[in-house]
């Protein structure tokens, strides 16, 4: 089981802010660091404003060495598909090949409209989602001196370059998440590397997971050459007491957090780990939500990551 480090920063969090929580993370031995790609908080003033996820990432590929940085996940509706391949290719390079890419159909209305982004209906935000990773991958993958087209409804590619070319090899990983019942497991048995479910019980994970296994079985790939894993909420405290400060420092009751995150005390917050781990789950997203509390990120390093 891997631990990685994920944050919300459209919350409120500067680079500098990014910086500290991401060197700290490195240092303790986690295993990545991801950060979600938003550009408007969900709920409250998100001062100071919203950061640019690869822009975040690209820095921070220069300012970290070993831990792994990616993004969970790129909003298709952002960007369109060929500069997005330069810019995760470009950083990939920068980071001496740690970069992951988390790509999903964007689900957020209020920031497009809030910053001029078309929001189509979710079934075009979906063919513009496989478009985008046929792309993608496909640029990537190209053999060096050979050009790539690609002919789809949304998008239309002639004669590419295909560069610059990412320092992983064919490509690096792509990551897949959403717990949809069709399409999501057949984009995932597709095209991902990781399959990841956000925010859902345990129950609501396995059952997901099943469902990518069976397309990936329809597809005639193996089911275990992909990696599952879940994003969760976190909240440690070393104590009674200190789990229940820090669940109010975010806005959270205690038991709340037990039922809907991963919270407690460090055994406890190692044995709901455990249970993601017994449906299948190779990798946990610890959603941290107080980037100011790096004292949280050590506890988790060193009381519930040798537990796990």
């Amino acid at each position: 089981m891997k631990l990685r480090i994920f944050t919300e920063p459209q919350q409120g969090a500067s680079y500098q802010t990014l910086r500290a929580v991401a060197l700290a993370a490195e240092e303790l031995g986690f295993d990545a660091f991801f950060r979600s790609d938003h550009y408007l908080a969900m709920g409250g003033p998100g001062q100071p404003g919203p950061t640019d996820s690869w822009v975040t990432l690209g820095a921070l590929a220069v300012e970290t060495s070993r831990i792994r940085l990616g993004t969970l996940v790129t909003a298709a509706t952002f960007r369109l598909p060929g500069p997005l391949a330069i810019s995760v290719a470009q950083v990939d390079q920068m980071s001496d090949g740690r970069v992951e890419l988390g790509l999903g159909t964007g689900w957020f209305e209020r920031e497009h409209t809030a910053y001029g982004i078309p929001f189509p209906s979710l079934g075009e935000r979906f063919d513009r989602l496989e478009e985008q990773l046929g792309i993608v991958t496909g640029l990537w993958e190209t053999p060096a001196g050979e050009t790539f087209s690609f002919e789809g409804t949304h998008y239309r590619l002639e004669d590419s370059p295909a560069l610059p070319k990412p320092a992983q090899r064919p490509r690096p990983p792509v990551l897949l998440g959403g717990a949809g019942a069709r399409r999501t497991p057949r984009l995932a048995a597709r095209f991902a590397d990781e399959y990841n479910v956000p925010f859902h019980s345990v129950a609501d994970s396995a059952a997901a997971f099943t469902r990518v296994r069976e397309a990936c079985q329809a597809a005639g790939r193996d089911p275990e050459s992909l990696i599952y894993s879940v994003a969760q909420t976190v909240c440690c405290g070393k104590d009674e007491a200190e789990f229940g400060c820090r669940a109010a420092a975010i806005g959270w009751q205690p038991e709340t957090f037990r039922e809907a995150g991963i919270g407690g005390t460090p055994g406890q917050v190692a044995a709901k780990i455990a249970e993601y781990a017994e449906v299948g789950a190779e990798r946990v997203y610890l959603q941290v939500l107080d980037l100011s509390d790096l004292d949280h990120l050590a506890l988790i390093a060193s009381d519930v990551t040798p537990q796990v």
